[in-house]
């Protein structure tokens, strides 16, 4: 073969694999009742059950926290988050979890957490003074 069609050959595939890869990643949204259903990796977005337990052991199990979460249609399950209790975690407004079900409890490995902004304060205030 010339090196002239090599090179864009290398390339498609070099592409092929970049997108299939890329595409494996993606996580359609939902709740705990379709992810019990599917059975299917997906993220939940939820408020934290502060009325709930947090288990968190830093020296044993570093990697492993435990939490509830009330997801939008107000379902409540347990949560396995597969990483360190996250900084600031209480105070966070919104949480999407990406992972799957296990039995009664969503095994979590990514998490994205909406803390309130520091701003919102000012905001109150430069209102109610107009």
């Amino acid at each position: 073969m010339k090196k002239t069609f090599i090179i864009p050959l290398i390339m498609i595939v070099a592409a092929i694999v970049i997108i299939t890869s890329a595409t494996k990643d993606v996580s359609t949204y939902g709740d705990f009742s379709t992810a019990t259903e599917s059975g299917d990796r997906l993220k939940i977005v939820g408020k934290l059950a502060k009325d709930k337990p947090m288990v968190y052991d830093a020296e044993n199990t570093p990697n492993e926290f435990q939490f509830y979460l009330v997801d939008d249609k107000g379902a409540e399950r347990k949560v396995l988050l597969k990483k360190p209790k996250p900084q600031d975690f209480e105070r966070s407004e919104q949480i999407v979890l990406t992972g799957k079900m296990s039995g009664d409890a969503f095994v979590a490995d990514e998490i994205l957490m909406k803390c309130p902004s520091k701003y919102k304060n000012e905001e109150i205030s430069i209102k109610s003074e107009s």
